[in-house]
């Protein structure tokens, strides 16, 4: 367990919208509700678990942008090649966008199949199929 993530907290702009994406897309990964309080809510999945909290608002100007300093993207392990084509067409048929149509599913090189796309606050997120 040594160096294996713990948790990762994650202040969003609109709990309850941010809450409605991120549930859907860690349930089917397969991690549970984990806690859930007015501002915020977890979910885990073997001994990490990762945690949306409403941004106060005098924190919400500047909005986030991956290209500034701080997390780029979040990357999750996919099961299959397979998986990753079905999540792009659940993450479709959401109206969620999908980040390098032109290059998709090998927007990371010629061996990487994964997806890329964007949370409601434009938190680019991978998910990746084994090599």
């Amino acid at each position: 367990m040594k160096g294996l993530i713990h948790h990762i907290e994650i202040y969003v702009s609109n709990f309850e919208e941010s809450s409605n994406f991120w549930n859907w897309f860690l349930e089917e990964l397969g991690y549970t509700s984990y806690q859930e309080w007015e501002s915020g809510c977890s979910w885990k999945l073997g001994d990490t678990y990762i945690v949306f909290v409403q941004t106060e608002d005098r924190f919400l100007d500047p909005p986030y942008h991956r290209c500034r300093v701080g997390l780029n993207h979040l990357a999750f392990h996919a099961s299959s090649r397979q998986h990753v084509d079905e999540m792009t067409n659940k993450l479709k048929a959401r109206g969620v966008k999908i980040l390098y149509t032109d290059q998709h599913p090998f927007a990371g090189g010629e061996n990487y199949y994964a997806v890329y796309f964007e949370d409601l606050d434009r938190i680019k997120v991978e998910l990746v199929a084994p090599e």
